[in-house]
């Protein structure tokens, strides 16, 4: 496969953006090679500025559902450019794409728009804590909630619960804030209640998708549920992720465990920049202009993302039986996989939830982020070039999770199956 093109842009990038990129894992640093600079996409796959063509399935990390360039979406966001590409003032595209999401979930009755998720979740944590005077939080090894200075964190020695910056320009005075628990673990929950009373809130990926697809036990979410309850504390869902891929209701219409909070990405944009947070009237009054805590965007509520979430979401809508069809295809993939790593004595572990897919390479299933660690990563970084050089776009890192849009065949899926056949022989 000739890459020459995209050598040399990512030598030009790297004189000029550090690292050459705008986000780390787009770097292929975990995973060896040059990053692929990307000319187009159509439908299922993507075109390099070398005429190189792959099916994709990171679509743009989860939100293009429908896949790239849909003539749908795309008509929607040309009416809607050429009045104008943002006002700084409210538009009636925000209330309607806030009714058909808070219609969906009966823990919302209010949503506010943001640009991005790690702002819809920073504004949420911001809230929990306003809403409950307290200046804790709890999260988990694992889940990635964005790059905000209180998630920036990592796992104290020994017993030690409270977390220590990550990164740094992060100060400790912040990330003292934030208790670290294992997920899928209660234990390890009540211990940081144990070592805290001033905890506002819990915030999980219920599904995570930054560690590789690892869902969380639907009884380890109840007992988060119960553990928030008894201690006047919130429960956020993060579903920037899982929102509109799981399901039409994301994690949160599969487990049957309520949040107080919930946060959203991806799919309500169809790849625009975007997020949204909701929660009940009583904590969503506390925002600015109607309550003291303040927030604000000038970007927020942007009428061509709007526009674009709208029509993705109308879609969405219309096949009550989608998501029932995205997860066969899903299920054939990575069933697929796993039966031809096998044929090599290769060991592979694989989770589906809805349109979303993950695997490992590895002898026993992955629960928690210790066991993500323990995949064989460099196994995983051959087999995502051997399947680069076959025209198939895996996400460039072991711990993220995979994607089908509406525009794949079985047809196409099966030509996967039969190209990582191929790979997984050369490997062996």
């Amino acid at each position: 496969m000739n890459i020459e093109k995209s050598l040399k842009a990512f030598s030009d990038a790297k004189e000029v953006i550090p690292g050459g990129v705008d986000s780390p894992v787009r770097a292929f640093s975990s995973v060896g090679g040059t990053p692929i600079f990307i000319k187009k996409g159509k439908a299922s796959h993507l075109y390099d500025i070398d005429g190189n063509k792959y099916i994709d399935f990171v679509q743009s990390w989860g939100p293009l559902i429908h896949g790239h360039a849909n003539k749908k979406i795309e008509k929607k966001v040309n009416k809607a450019i050429k009045k104008g590409l943002s006002f700084g003032a409210p538009t009636i595209v925000e209330t309607k794409l806030a009714k058909k999401i808070v219609n969906l979930f009966d823990e919302l009755d209010q949503v506010r728009f943001v640009s991005s998720g790690t702002e819809a979740v920073m504004s949420a944590i911001r809230v929990a804590r306003g809403f409950t005077n307290r200046d804790d939080i709890v999260k988990f090894e694992g889940c990635y909630h964005g790059h905000s200075d209180s998630l920036l964190v990592e796992a104290g020695s020994g017993a030690v619960t409270f977390g220590t910056p990550s990164s740094p320009g992060v100060p400790a005075d912040l990330t003292k804030h934030t208790l670290l628990a294992k997920y899928n673990d209660i234990e390890s929950v009540k211990k940081c209640f144990e070592d805290s009373d001033n905890i506002a809130c819990i915030i999980i990926e219920p599904i995570a998708g930054n560690m590789g697809l690892v869902p969380a036990k639907v009884e380890f979410l109840k007992e988060l549920r119960t553990i928030c309850d008894e201690n006047n504390a919130l429960l956020i869902f993060d579903e920037v992720m899982s929102g509109f891929r799981a399901s039409l209701k994301g994690a949160t219409g599969i487990v049957g465990v309520s949040p107080d909070i919930l946060t959203f990405g991806k799919v309500i944009g169809a790849g625009m920049p975007v997020g949204a947070f909701g929660a009940r009237d009583e904590i969503m009054n506390r925002l600015s202009p109607e309550g003291d805590i303040y927030q604000a965007g000038t970007l927020s509520g942007n009428p061509i993302a709007m526009n674009a979430g709208l029509k993705s979401l109308d879609m969405l809508l219309e096949d009550d039986k989608l998501y029932e069809k995205l997860e066969k295809k899903a299920l054939r993939l990575t069933r697929g996989m796993k039966e031809a790593a096998s044929l090599y004595d290769i060991p592979m572990q694989i989770d589906v939830r809805g349109s979303m897919f993950g695997f490992f390479f590895s002898q026993t299933p992955v629960t928690n982020f210790d066991d993500a660690k323990k995949s064989d990563a460099k196994l995983f970084a051959s087999f995502h070039q051997g399947m680069l050089n076959e025209g198939v776009y895996f996400a460039c890192s072991l711990y993220e999770t995979g994607f089908i849009c509406t525009t794949m065949s079985d047809k196409l899926i099966d030509s996967v199956i039969k190209k990582a056949k191929k790979v997984f022989k050369e490997l062996s």
